[in-house]
């Protein structure tokens, strides 16, 4: 790759990192660049190298998060921990399992995230009056993490998407919250796919080690500008994004 090419990708890895912050689905910028401007390229090799790159990132929204936003650590930790393991299992899964079928159903399920957002527009932006009991917080954390980071070792696009949208909905947390919430698992999740990635040598460092500083970049931006602007701030990014995942999703699948 040329300087050219370079320079695509830093800025494809930041903006990735920025979206990945507020909302999730960074992962569908940083692929399908690093698929156009390296066409030979692996599959698993841009998934591996990609989720170097969100490692970086998604400790960094952590971080920045966990400044501003009351963390429960004790029960975010062990989903991590969880989200990793099930993502390292995803990740080794994927020469088992036909993609194509699970994009038709990603896609229904974000489209049904689109519209319940938009008929409801107080999920994520109040919390909720009637709080989860302890036992069904623990339960839905730990499920989420299990399920979710599963399916971002398998297929990838839209992981903090769901964990946000899964917190809003079945726990009454705002967005901004839940967000917070979402990227300790999704980092997880990241970190466990990557594991699987670099033990089967699918990983180009040199280039993820660019990627992964401007992704840092990105996604500390896009916390604080999350923590700044608000619930209705990230309510309506989110469903920019989904709108973009299903355009893209539809176009890779029927395109």
């Amino acid at each position: 790759m040329d300087l050219a090419d370079w320079l695509v990708l830093l800025a494809a890895a930041g903006a990735a990192g920025w979206v990945d912050a507020v909302v999730g689905g960074g992962g569908l910028i940083i692929l399908p660049t690093l698929f156009l401007v390296s066409p030979g390229i692996a599959p698993a090799t841009a998934l591996g190298t990609n989720k170097f790159a969100a490692v970086a990132g998604t400790t960094a929204s952590v971080v920045t998060f966990a400044r501003k936003v009351p963390m429960n650590w004790r029960l975010l930790l062990p989903a991590g921990v969880i989200a990793a393991g099930a993502a390292a299992a995803g990740a080794a899964a994927v020469s088992l399992i036909d993609r194509d079928l699970f994009i038709p159903i990603v896609m229904v399920v974000l489209v049904a995230v689109a519209v319940f957002v938009t008929a409801r527009p107080s999920v994520g932006v109040t919390l909720a009056t009637d709080p989860p009991t302890r036992r069904k917080t623990i339960l839905v954390v730990l499920l989420a993490a299990g399920l979710i980071g599963a399916y971002d070792g398998l297929l990838g696009p839209g992981t903090g998407t769901f964990l946000i949208i899964t917190f809003a909905t079945l726990l009454g947390t705002e967005f901004v919250r839940a967000a917070a919430m979402a990227k300790v698992i999704n980092c997880g999740s990241n970190v466990g796919a990557l594991l699987f990635f670099g033990a089967t040598g699918h990983i180009m460092f040199a280039l993820g080690a660019g990627m992964a500083l401007a992704n840092v970049a990105g996604a500390v931006a896009g916390s604080r500008m999350a923590l700044r602007r608000g619930s209705e701030f990230v309510r309506i990014v989110l469903l920019v994004v989904v709108v973009v995942m299903v355009t893209r999703l539809g176009w890779q699948q029927f395109g």
